[in-house]
Formats: C-alpha cells, sequence, structure tokens
C-alpha cells in the first residue's frame, strides 16, 4: 500500500523533471527556488511563477502598485461607477479603480489591464529575456493577478498579514484570534467620498496592503457599527439638503 509521503515523493520526483525539462535558459532565480521548496512542487514554469506570487502577495501588491505609477494614470480619466455589461466599469465603489480594463482606454494585448505596463513571457513584468517584445497572448502579470486577488478579496490574506502584525491586533494590540478578520483602516467608503479625485495609483493604496489591517472579530464589529452609523448621519444630512429650500 502506497503511503501518502512515498505518492508524494514520487509525484514530486516526476514534477521536478518536467520542471527542469520546460525551463527556459533564463528564469527568475527565486522563483525556481520557491518552487523547488513546495510540497507538491508545480510542474511547469508558469505554474512556478503563479506560485511564487500567491505565496507574496504582499510583495505582488507593492510591484502592481509601482507599476501602475510608472503608468500613470490616463489622460481624461475619472473614477467612475456603472451598471452597464462590457462598460468596464465597476458597480461599487468596494471593487478598486481600473481605467485599462475600461474600452477607451485599454492598452491592448501584450500590455496588463491592471496596471498597463508590457507583459512579457510567463506574465512576468520586466522583459529578463532581453528581445524587448511583449507576449501578446497575455493582458494580465501574474503579479498582478495576485495583487488583484488581494484587492477584492482581502481575506484571502489574513494569514499573511498576521505575520506582518507579529499575531498582534492593529487596534487593541491585543493578541490575535483565530476569528480575527482583515479590515481597510480607511473605509472604502470613505474613499470613494473624500479622495476619490486622487491620482488613480494613489487611489490602489487604499485597497493595497498600506491600507490593510487585522483587527480582532469584536474590535471589527465595534468599528463596523460606527461606520454604519456615520453613514447613516451623512445621508440624513444629504436629504435635509435636499429637502431644504
Amino acid at each position: 500500500m502506497t503511503t501518502t509521503s512515498e505518492w508524494r515523493d514520487a509525484r514530486n520526483e516526476q514534477a521536478r523533471a518536467r520542471l527542469q525539462r520546460a525551463l527556459p535558459p533564463i528564469f527568475p532565480a527565486p522563483v525556481l527556488q520557491h518552487a523547488l521548496s513546495r510540497p507538491l512542487i508545480p510542474p511547469t514554469p508558469r505554474l512556478a511563477v503563479e506560485s511564487y506570487w500567491r505565496s507574496h502577495i504582499l510583495r505582488a501588491d507593492r510591484l502592481a502598485r509601482a507599476l501602475a505609477a510608472r503608468s500613470g494614470q490616463p489622460e481624461g480619466w475619472i473614477w467612475r461607477l456603472g451598471v452597464e455589461k462590457g462598460s468596464g466599469l465597476a458597480s461599487t465603489f468596494r471593487m478598486p479603480p481600473s481605467p485599462y480594463r475600461e474600452p477607451e482606454h485599454a492598452r491592448g494585448r501584450g500590455l496588463c489591464c491592471i496596471c498597463g505596463q508590457p507583459v512579457y513571457r510567463l506574465g512576468w513584468h520586466s522583459d529578463l529575456w532581453g528581445n524587448g517584445t511583449p507576449n501578446r497572448n497575455a493582458s494580465w502579470h501574474s503579479a498582478c493577478v495576485a495583487a488583484w486577488k488581494l484587492w477584492v478579496a482581502p481575506s484571502d490574506g489574513v494569514k499573511i498579514l498576521k505575520t506582518r502584525q507579529r499575531h498582534r491586533c492593529a487596534s487593541s494590540g491585543k493578541r490575535l484570534f483565530k476569528t480575527a478578520e482583515v479590515d481597510h483602516r480607511v473605509p472604502l467608503y470613505r474613499v470613494w467620498r473624500e479622495h476619490r479625485g486622487e491620482p488613480w495609483p494613489v487611489l490602489l493604496g487604499y485597497w493595497g496592503s498600506p491600507n490593510l489591517q487585522v483587527v480582532n472579530r469584536v474590535v471589527h464589529v465595534a468599528k463596523c457599527g460606527e461606520e454604519a452609523r456615520e453613514r447613516s448621519r451623512l445621508r440624513q444630512a444629504a436629504a435635509t439638503d435636499e429637502c431644504d429650500p
């Protein structure tokens, strides 16, 4: 009877051989080192790159925002919401603004629809191979994919964020419990109300690691309650202003 460890060893031996055969002459050394240290070795270079960025989501977040800053905000672009299918506009302020996903600002194949920079082999963000030609079949950097997933579902990064905080609640300073939750320091509704005019690369920081914290659930519930009351007061004030002659 084959044990789990025997199956894993056999599987990894095959995956390592397949990966080594498929490796291009130039390949990011940290990615290869990471791949070979996995409990289950990714069998292809592309899967190795994806595994690397999934395990380094904070690094991916910093890189994606740096690449966005390099591209800059498209001329004439403003952060808007929309409901029409195919408009490229998010229907809620909880989604990060992404101008290069909008048809009028899209840069086409070979350029990342998140940051706007060229995409090279294996979804890499720089031209390690020196041929100067983006991959025309790609429209995402592997790093930007990992960053985007963090931005839209930050709870998936709770383990790494806990480690960054040394397992201490960002609000109370007490030890984080298993039920601790990811929170935005500056609530996203406030970003929409107060910061929407900021440059696009700066806006991304409100979805990224600079604005993410892990707090114990009791702290998060209290913070959400206060934010709900604030939003209610704002709605009431707006309704009063509309009724005043």
